[in-house]
């Protein structure tokens, strides 16, 4: 890995740090709810896509308004029957994961399986009435603050260079039912694992057994698990190593926001050096946008929270890999449904 930034590289550091970091301090000094939107969405939208193009305006919007409409319509109302609410959790997350596969509305279909996996595990804990509408306007009030903060970060630190477009990878059909399947089936266990168990308090660990997913199979899940759990063990003891030094001063919202701003420029610069994927860094990344967001308050530090995370985290990982194996193994079984990269 190249260990100098361009000035691309430079740029999109300093538009994840400060977006970041932004939408941290609007939301924390305007006393929102649901912290996590505004601090993961811009990490989500500037550390996902190098460019801001009407393609990816429209994506990021589409998907920000899918899972609000359907935690609000759908959930609301089958919510009290719980093989078909898991029935249809499945048909939404095959939807968006061959979105993902087909690579045309990638973008898309992370965005809307990120923001789905968080608003439903919000909404299965006891919201109802208006719980659902206040996580609906949260959602749709950070997806509106993330897009002007990335248009203010993409005009301050515009890119130098003009960005290659990643290359394209055909699939065959096989492949796509394959990768959908595959990310549907383990999506959807998550979902109804994380109810079963009542792990209410586990959101972090939920959201990275979907992002494990995002490579969309059997091995570049492993590679990917592995890669969040560096990314979770290097994010909660940087975290913990920047309370130790606020001390008593972490309730003070601007020392809290300059230490996020710090954590994410730091791990946002192995981000871009390591082509801008959904790597370790990015791992780390998320961990600060989320400890930040949902558990940091003047009531609260970041102590327990970034260890219990660190520890729920590996265990869902360690769980999400051994059933992608097993669901791997078994749609390589069948000629509809085989990978034609990885037969392993």
């Amino acid at each position: 890995m190249n260990s100098t930034l361009s000035n691309n590289d430079l740029n999109q550091t300093l538009r994840i740090a400060t977006g970041s970091a932004l939408g941290f301090f609007v939301s924390k000094s305007l006393n929102w709810p649901f912290g996590i939107f505004y601090t993961v969405y811009p990490m989500l939208l500037l550390g996902l896509a190098p460019v801001f193009t009407p393609h990816i305006i429209r994506q990021f919007i589409l998907g920000s308004l899918l899972p609000t409409l359907f935690v609000l319509t759908t959930y609301s109302y089958f919510s009290h029957l719980p093989l078909l609410c898991a029935l249809l959790v499945f048909l939404v997350f095959i939807f968006l994961f061959t979105q993902m596969s087909k690579g045309t509305l990638f973008f898309f279909g992370a965005f809307s399986v990120v923001g789905l996996s968080i608003q439903l595990h919000m909404a299965s804990y006891g919201a109802s009435g208006n719980s659902l509408y206040t996580i609906g306007i949260a959602n749709v009030r950070a997806s509106l603050l993330s897009l002007l903060i990335a248009s203010a970060m993409f005009t301050l630190f515009k890119d130098t260079e003009a960005r290659q477009p990643p290359p394209k990878v055909d699939k065959s059909a096989s492949s796509v039912r394959h990768e959908a399947l595959l990310c549907s089936i383990v999506a959807t266990l998550s979902f109804v694992f994380f109810q079963v168990f009542d792990l209410q308090e586990s959101i972090s660990a939920q959201v990275a057994t979907i992002l494990v997913l995002f490579p969309m199979c059997w091995k570049g899940a492993t590679v990917s698990g592995l890669q969040r759990a560096i990314g979770t063990l290097i994010g909660c003891n940087l975290a913990l190593f920047l309370q130790l030094i606020l001390w008593g001063n972490s309730n003070v919202l601007f020392f809290a926001t300059l230490s996020l701003w710090f954590l994410t420029f730091i791990m946002s610069r192995n981000h871009a050096l390591g082509g801008g994927g959904a790597g370790a860094a990015f791992g780390a990344l998320t961990t600060f946008g989320i400890l930040y967001g949902q558990n940091l308050t003047p009531q609260q530090d970041l102590v327990y929270s970034a260890l219990y995370r660190f520890a729920s985290v590996m265990v869902s990982i360690l769980i999400a890999l051994s059933v992608v194996y097993v669901v791997h193994k078994l749609l390589n079984t069948f000629t509809a449904t085989r990978h034609h990269t990885f037969l392993t």
